[in-house]
């Protein structure tokens, strides 16, 4: 940053843009400077610009600059402020727990369509990691009972706080989804956004991610891609109630056979969707009614 106490809000974020150029795409590094001025000042997009030809002050600049060097290291700017946006929900992200992200909110948006305006649906949400999925659901449907689990405690304890600050009622769980117990007929809905994303890809993978996000909650072996959709789709059929649905977010690569290992495993309707981008991205499925 420049060392001047003249330095205006538009020549700081003109500079903040350049310098982040070298690591993220123009559009990316504009959403990136309003929201380190909407942390740091509480403004918003229109109050960025109202107040473009305000001085800032040594202290604020050396804010930004701190924000700025972390940014440069590839921290997610999420992790830097402790919050993300989803589904119009304000929530707080640690690296313990993945940044909610666009695709995720089409994989709710399939499931409220879904289940249209009925009431008192037992959900299950595994592996919610911020709570994102099961407090969007939460705060959608009509009266859902809706519980989420997750391996890792660190990450419930961000979803707990979550769910307190936004009032919402989840029973949140520690449990592994490859182990859950045998149920019988108890949930209307089991979505999921599992660990998808193979060892190999890593090399393509940005920065910001491969550093930064939990691992646990991103990769699976290369020897094995389906094995949470494998393990969650055996139990769906024994816990999901006679109609009752199954969502995921999938790996695009692995689309094909992961339809056809739901089929296998005695699951009715099965379809893959595309996302906004056009990629393969969801799965959907339904239990078997029962014969009459």
């Amino acid at each position: 940053m420049s060392d001047s106490a003249s330095t205006t809000v538009a020549a700081a974020a003109r500079a903040v843009r350049g310098r982040l150029a070298a690591i993220y795409p123009p559009g990316e590094a504009q959403a990136i400077v309003r929201v380190i001025f909407e942390y740091l000042k509480g403004w918003s997009a229109v109050d960025l610009a109202l107040h473009s030809d305000d001085e800032l002050s040594e202290f604020m600049l050396g804010k930004i600059d701190a924000i700025e060097q972390r940014l440069l290291r590839h921290e997610p700017i999420q992790y830097i402020t402790g919050e993300a946006s989803f589904f119009g929900l304000r929530l707080r992200v640690t690296p313990d727990t993945l940044i909610p992200r666009p695709e995720t909110a089409e994989l709710v948006d399939m499931a409220l369509r879904h289940c249209g305006d009925r009431t008192d649906l037992s959900v299950l949400d595994a592996g919610t990691g911020s709570g994102c999925i099961a407090l969007a659901l939460a705060r959608n449907l009509r009266f859902p009972q809706i519980t989420a689990i997750d391996i890792s405690e660190k990450a419930l304890e961000v979803a707990r706080d979550n769910a307190r600050r936004l009032k919402c009622r989840v029973d949140f769980r520690q449990a592994d989804m490859l182990r859950l117990p045998a149920h019988r007929e108890e949930w209307d809905v089991i979505i999921s956004n599992p660990p998808y994303v193979c060892e190999r890809e890593k090399g393509a993978m940005e920065a910001n991610v491969l550093d930064w996000e939990p691992h646990v909650a991103l990769f699976v072996p290369d020897a094995d891609p389906l094995r949470f959709y494998r393990a969650l789709g055996r139990y769906a059929v024994s816990a999901l109630r006679p109609g009752g649905a199954l969502f995921f977010e999938i790996n695009p690569d692995y689309a094909d056979g992961l339809a056809k290992m739901l089929r296998e495993q005695g699951l009715d309707d099965v379809t893959v969707s595309r996302d906004m981008e056009g990629k393969l991205r969801f799965a959907s499925a339904l239990k078997p009614c029962r014969d009459d």
